[in-house]
């Protein structure tokens, strides 16, 4: 059964209410993407926030899914969608940075109405230079004041 957030704010506290129960949320369940900064990178690259659109096409399906990254890197990205795939789903990808990099990855989280993240697992040796040199751009340009 789904909760219903409550506007009531007491004492810093966010509340669930579910028929019959009541439950506090404390301020680390409020705000993941806060304390997600402040952890530190365990991924093999580090990602850059990056709204990059992109064309998903699913097995079986000529019919592709077009949405954008939340963040990239060289290898995988985060792709926002109310309705994700399930882990293991393999999708062939198509990224328009400068130019079309084209690459295959496979579905390694999936959040419920919040999107996935995919870890690539083909890309050309061409598709993943220029893909670096995009993130190497992007991130020179994210430090620079």
């Amino acid at each position: 059964m789904f909760g219903i957030l409550v506007a009531t704010r007491m004492v810093g506290d966010l509340y669930l209410q579910y028929p019959g129960q009541l439950t506090a949320m404390d301020d680390s369940d409020r705000d993941r993407s806060f304390h997600d900064e402040q952890r530190p990178e365990l991924r093999a690259r580090p990602r850059v926030k990056a709204k990059v659109p992109v064309e998903l096409f699913a097995p079986n399906s000529d019919v592709p899914l077009r949405g954008a990254t939340s963040d990239l890197s060289e290898t995988g990205c985060y792709i926002e969608s109310i309705f994700p795939f399930p882990v293991g789903t393999m999708l062939e990808m198509s990224l328009q940075i400068d130019t079309t990099v084209l690459a295959v990855g496979t579905v390694v989280t999936c959040d419920p109405q919040v999107g996935n993240g995919i870890k690539f697992t083909k890309m050309l040796p061409e598709d993943h230079e220029q893909l670096r040199a995009y993130l190497e751009a992007a991130q020179q340009a994210k430090d620079e004041p």
